[in-house]
């Protein structure tokens, strides 16, 4: 086939390919880098036609145009599968809504359970010589997008890197609606947040010990993973191997200092397994057409029995809260929306199923309200209309800057007096007196 002449055929406007939309329709916006932008830029333009529009994707980088227009409620709605910090500020405008799930049931939900999805557009990399577009670092859940949606326009991105995998990692031009060339703007860059600060140096000290030679990781977005990452790069540890939901500079970092061989991993040997990346432009560079990173469907990377394959896993993320009963709460503050569940349960299960694996889940002990005062992120119970993100009966490891503990095979007072031993000493004596409130509290203890 003349995959080229078959491109020039199927090239199309922006503003022609979003004619498809109606009123009331479903439209996917990809993922994360993959977020659409003249395509965005162009349904917006017909804004004042449409109504009840509901586009769908997540981790935006800015506020796509569509949710820019006048009374916007009226004409879009965004709907996240995971909410970043600026879909987080969306929410307050009423017309931005979360969609709570396990990220590895993602393609599921596509193929059984979403509404009918008229139109998906997806920023990709140029095609190859096979007809083939990468969804550059955002496999996911994309190919069930596409398997779902009547209509798929690509908007080709040449600043895209192209990322390889195994499956589910592309679309071919056949099953391509209209290709849109964008203006090739640059990826998207997600920052490292800074120097680590000195709660993230403590909680990575207490990490990095028991990470042994071999090693499977998996590492969350944030400040303590990513210190974790920069001081695995400086550590004596070898032949590592990484299985995990998002690829970040701490792996690049890992890799280039000779750390990562993934050697001993029972599945996928020698390949960094991943379902989406997002990074400095270094980390695009180093995917780009590198035959050791894979990119995978989430529903392999982050599906519990996939995890618990790969021996000595090591699954490191971020919470927001914990309460004295081991419960965790990593995607609000209250009610308040921060992220999504993603797929901290997975991992958290997932490692605690492999053979020699671990899972840590890390906060700050203490952080500073906004009236300038100590609040403790370890709490009697969680705060009201908080989200259970992690049960108590999953949780393994839990470290602040003042300790780690394991809550394996723990009963109500023993956990109490574990987590009020990684409490900021401030607020200690007040939790104890609370947990003797609510009887999971020995006068033993102490």
């Amino acid at each position: 086939m003349n995959y080229k002449a078959l491109y020039q055929e199927k090239q199309i406007s922006a503003e022609k390919a979003v004619q498809v939309v109606r009123s009331g329709d479903w439209v996917d916006y990809g993922w994360c880098t993959g977020t659409p932008r003249a395509l965005d830029r162009a349904l917006a333009g017909r804004y004042e036609e449409l109504a009840d529009v509901k586009l769908r994707g997540g981790i935006l980088f800015e506020v796509p145009e569509t949710m820019k227009v006048p009374d916007t409620a009226r004409h879009f709605t965004w709907n996240s599968w995971h909410m970043s910090g600026v879909e987080r500020k969306m929410i307050d405008a009423g017309a931005t809504f979360f969609n709570p799930m396990r990220y590895s049931e993602l393609p599921r939900f596509y193929r059984e359970n979403v509404e009918p999805v008229r139109a998906a557009f997806l920023q990709v990399a140029p095609m190859d010589s096979h007809g083939w577009f990468s969804f550059g670092p955002n496999a996911s859940h994309l190919a069930s997008v596409c398997e779902r949606a009547e209509y798929v326009f690509v908007e080709v991105n040449r600043s895209m890197p192209r990322c390889l995998g195994g499956w589910d990692c592309g679309i071919h031009l056949s099953r391509v609606s209209g290709v849109v060339e964008g203006n090739s703007p640059a990826m998207w860059k997600l920052g490292s947040g800074g120097a680590p600060t000195a709660v993230d140096q403590a909680v990575a000290d207490l990490i990095v010990p028991e990470i042994p030679n071999g090693a499977c990781l998996q590492l969350g977005i944030g400040g303590m993973p990513n210190t974790v990452g920069a001081m695995i790069a400086q550590s004596d540890l070898k032949d590592l191997g990484v299985h995990t939901e998002m690829y970040v500079d701490a792996f690049v970092d890992m890799a280039e200092a000779g750390k990562i061989t993934g050697r001993n991993k029972a599945l996928d040997r020698g390949r960094q397994t991943y379902a989406f990346g997002a990074g400095s432009q270094r980390l695009y560079d180093y995917l780009d057409d590198n035959p050791e990173c894979m990119s995978a469907p989430v529903d392999y990377t982050n599906d519990v029995r996939t995890v618990a394959q790969q021996d000595n896993f090591i699954s490191i993320n971020n919470i927001i809260e914990l309460d004295l009963f081991g419960q965790v709460a990593a995607e609000t503050a209250g009610v308040r929306h921060i992220s999504g569940a993603g797929g901290q349960l997975d991992f958290v299960m997932g490692a605690y199923l492999s053979n020699g694996g671990k899972s840590f889940l890390c906060c700050s002990a203490a952080m500073q309200g906004k009236d300038g005062s100590l609040k403790s992120r370890i709490k009697p119970t969680l705060t009201n209309g908080a989200v259970v993100t992690d049960t108590r009966a999953n949780v393994q490891y839990l470290v602040t800057e003042y300790g780690m503990v394991n809550l394996k095979g723990t009963s109500t007072w023993e956990r109490a007096e574990k987590i009020i031993s990684i409490a900021h000493p401030y607020f200690r004596d007040g939790l104890i007196q609370e947990a003797e409130k609510m009887k999971i509290w020995k006068r033993s203890n102490r």
